[in-house]
C-alpha cells in the first residue's frame, strides 16, 4: 500500500483486496481472543470537522485493539477550524503522533494534509468518497457471496461520496456497478471518467432504480441529504420520488441478494423499514466491519 489511504481511485484492486485480507484475519483475530496488538504505543490523531458515530468509535475502538491510543480532535475546538493553515497542523502532528484520521469536507484538505504529513492519512470521509466505509462493503458482500468479481452491484440515490468510492472498488474488484440517480445528481465527473475507462467489468448510469437492480446480487442506497446538505432536504425529497428500495424494487433483483447501507437511515425514504429489517444483518455486519477493515488499514499503514 501508499503510505496514506486518501481515495480508493489511488489504490489497485489487489491492494483493496489485501486490505479485505487483512480485515478478515483482524476479524477472526478479535473472534476468537487472539492478540493482535501490533500497533502497541501507536498513537492516531483523529480530527473531526464532521460529526460522526460509527467513524468516531470504530476508529477509536480499533486503535485500543491494536495496542494504541487514539486522540479526538473536534475542528470546532482545534486551531484546525480556527484558521491554522493545514500544511501547519500536518507538521506539528507529524511531530506527535504516529497516524492521522480526518473526516471532513473537501477532498482537496485530505490530499493537503497528506502531503506535508510525515505520517500515515486516512480520510475517515469527504464530500467526495468514503473509502473505508466501501472497504466494508466489500469485506460484508466477500463474505456473504464468497467472492466481489463477476457480482453486480447497485446502488440507488444521490450520486454522493458513497456513490463515487462504490463505483471505483466495485469496479476495481471486478464487479458490474450500476447506479440510478435523478438528472442533477450525478457521481463525480473524475469518476465517470474512471468508469469509462474500465475494460471488463460493466458500469452503466441510468434515472430509472428498476434498470439498474435488475438481476443485481447487491444493492446499495444512502440518504438523500448527506451531511451538510440539511438546508436541501425538501428540494430532495421530490427529486428523489420513486428513489425508494422496497420490496418491489427488490423482486426485479438476483435471487439472494443482499442489501447494504451504511447508515443512519432514514426509514421510508431512501430505504423501507420492511426491507430494511428483512435486511438488518447484513446491514448492521456492514456496520461492524468497519471496525475490522479500519484495524486492517491502520496495521498496513502504521505497522513500520
Amino acid at each position: 500500500m501508499k503510505k496514506d489511504l486518501l481515495k480508493l481511485l489511488d489504490l489497485t484492486g489487489q491492494e483493496i483486496n489485501e486490505i479485505l485480507d487483512m480485515a478478515d484475519q483482524m476479524k477472526y483475530s478479535q473472534k476468537h481472543g487472539i492478540p493482535h496488538d501490533f500497533l502497541r504505543g501507536k498513537t492516531l490523531a483523529m480530527i473531526f470537522e464532521k460529526n460522526s458515530t460509527r467513524t468516531r468509535v470504530s476508529f477509536e475502538v480499533g486503535m485500543y485493539q491494536l495496542g494504541g491510543h487514539a486522540l479526538f480532535l473536534s475542528g470546532k475546538e482545534s486551531q484546525i477550524g480556527r484558521g491554522e493553515p493545514v500544511e501547519d497542523t500536518a507538521r506539528v502532528l507529524s511531530r506527535y503522533c504516529d497516524g492521522i484520521m480526518i473526516r471532513t469536507f473537501a477532498q482537496e484538505e485530505v490530499e493537503e494534509l497528506a502531503k506535508h504529513a510525515s505520517i500515515p492519512v486516512v480520510n475517515g470521509l469527504t464530500d467526495f468518497c468514503h473509502p473505508c466505509q466501501v472497504l466494508a462493503d466489500l469485506m460484508t458482500v466477500r463474505e456473504k457471496m464468497t467472492r466481489l468479481e463477476g457480482l453486480k452491484l447497485a446502488f440507488i440515490g444521490d450520486g454522493n461520496n458513497m456513490a463515487n468510492s462504490l463505483i471505483v472498488g466495485g469496479l476495481k474488484c471486478g464487479m458490474d456497478v450500476s447506479v440510478a440517480c435523478p438528472e442533477g445528481y450525478d457521481p463525480d465527473p473524475r469518476v465517470l471518467d474512471f468508469a469509462k475507462s474500465v475494460t471488463g467489468p460493466k458500469f452503466e448510469l441510468v434515472r430509472k432504480p428498476a434498470d439498474a437492480v435488475a438481476d443485481a446480487d447487491v444493492v446499495v442506497t444512502d440518504v438523500w441529504a448527506s451531511m451538510g446538505q440539511e438546508g436541501e432536504r425538501e428540494a430532495r425529497k421530490k427529486a428523489f420520488a420513486g428513489y425508494c428500495v422496497d420490496a418491489e424494487l427488490m423482486k426485479l433483483t438476483h435471487p439472494g441478494c443482499m442489501v447494504q447501507h451504511c447508515l443512519p437511515a432514514h426509514k421510508g425514504e431512501e430505504i423501507t423499514g420492511e426491507v430494511f429489517e428483512a435486511h438488518a444483518d447484513e446491514i448492521f455486519e456492514e456496520a461492524e466491519n468497519r471496525l475490522h477493515a479500519q484495524k486492517a488499514v491502520l496495521y498496513l499503514l502504521m505497522r513500520g
